[in-house]
């Protein structure tokens, strides 16, 4: 029997609604937010407010997309963690009102679990096991996924996520927000090798990128000459500033280089210690041009099968959480109507 899905995600500040029917993902539509782009990131109460206005015409377009009527959907899905908590709010409310309005299953999906089955959206999909290099502005992981509802994470980042590493180093660089794609930008015309920073030595499977994204800020204090903290070396305003309008490819390049390397050497040690050869990227740095081309040659040197979504399924979208609640759907795992958000909730 067909199984017809919708779902909705509102996590940050993305409004989006996808319709799925037995796996296909038949609509997928987003709706972003600009109103925080002068503020240098997201203000959360805004994006609440946002989400409460686009969301309606949302779910509409996307029933509308996939000529679906609301007489055809077998159950309502939604972002249930993490997020922020205002515009989780917003998401799990109308989801929830919808399931009793319609006397239809409410099926809540964990945020950075639907990351990771964005990989099972296209034809081409990775066979079980895989294991998964999850990087978006809040989380880096790396998960090994056994099935589609045995998802269990085994490295994590230990302070800053890469994608506010790349958008912090973006804000050095006085470039606007968001900045991260602006540094794979400039980056693809930049020599990575021109400037050097440190690698944290983090045992295990772990990440850290604080350390890194000191390093960054005193190498530009200090216009290039050193990404140490020396007081004597610190250079003037206007000396910084030529340094990096005269360098930005370069500095781009350079720290973008040095981001990947990290992701991709704990990706390494966690094949090699897990024996799997099926290997996944996902999340919305996932979308990173850099990444993307040396984690597949990576891959071909290692001899691993490789797998990237589309870009459209890398960023926050709600056809990652469809695809989610369709095996959720399967396996039974329904949540009752007094279910709330969770802003940081752990899998």
């Amino acid at each position: 029997m067909s199984t017809t899905i919708l779902a909705i995600e509102s996590s940050c500040d993305e409004t989006s609604a996808s319709v799925c029917t037995d796996g296909k993902i038949l609509s997928n539509f987003i709706a972003n937010q600009t109103v925080h782009e002068k503020y240098g990131g997201v203000v959360p109460e805004l994006a609440s407010r946002a989400h409460m206005q686009n969301i309606v015409p949302v779910v509409h377009t996307a029933l509308q997309s996939a000529n679906c009527q609301l007489a055809n959907i077998d159950a309502i899905a939604f972002t249930q963690s993490p997020g922020l908590i205002g515009s989780l709010l917003v998401g799990t409310q109308f989801a929830k009102s919808m399931a009793l309005a319609l006397n239809k299953p409410l099926i809540a999906v964990h945020h950075m679990q639907a990351h990771v089955m964005a990989n099972l959206i296209p034809d081409k999909r990775p066979a079980f096991p895989f294991l998964c290099l999850t990087v978006s502005g809040g989380h880096t992981q790396i998960v090994v996924c056994k099935s589609p509802t045995d998802l269990k994470v085994i490295g994590e980042t230990i302070d800053d996520a890469a994608g506010e590493a790349f958008d912090k180093s973006a804000k050095l660089l006085g470039l606007p927000y968001p900045g991260g794609p602006l540094i794979d930008k400039y980056a693809a015309t930049g020599n990575a090798l021109r400037f050097t920073f440190p690698e944290p030595q983090i045992p295990g499977l772990n990440f850290s990128f604080s350390g890194l994204k000191t390093s960054i800020l005193y190498f530009l204090k200090n216009a290039g000459t050193s990404n140490v903290y020396k007081e004597a070396f610190l250079a003037d305003e206007a000396t910084q500033k030529k340094f990096i309008a005269d360098n930005l490819e370069d500095i781009c390049a350079s720290i973008q280089q040095r981001i990947v390397s990290i992701l991709l050497n704990k990706l390494k040690k966690a094949a090699i210690e897990t024996g799997i050869t099926n290997l996944c990227l996902a999340g919305g740095v996932s979308a990173n041009s850099g990444l993307r081309k040396s984690f597949t040659e990576l891959g071909e040197k290692m001899k691993w099968k490789t797998f990237i979504p589309a870009f459209q399924y890398c960023t926050d979208n709600a056809a990652m959480i469809a695809i989610t609640a369709y095996y959720k759907y399967q396996a039974g795992q329904f949540v009752e109507l007094n279910t709330i958000p969770n802003a940081r909730a752990e899998w």
